[in-house]
């Protein structure tokens, strides 16, 4: 039970980085530490809501409007 606890755990953080890769990618280099941690910052609640976001692209419904 451990062991798929922990695999489902590594696939999600994964599956964070794999999103925020981008992001991290174009700022690496040209942006200043600050400016790259507060563009993390602001990805970050996309990044850890993947598994909803790839859920609704298979299910073709669009993903909830926050107002």
């Amino acid at each position: 039970m451990r062991t798929i606890i922990a695999l489902i755990v590594i696939v999600y953080l994964v599956g964070v980085g794999v999103v925020l890769a981008p992001t991290i990618s174009t700022k690496w280099n040209t942006a200043t530490a600050a400016d790259l941690s507060a563009s993390v910052w602001v990805e970050l609640p996309g990044a850890l809501a993947w598994p909803a976001t790839i859920y609704h692209r298979m299910m073709d419904t669009p993903p909830a409007v926050k107002t």
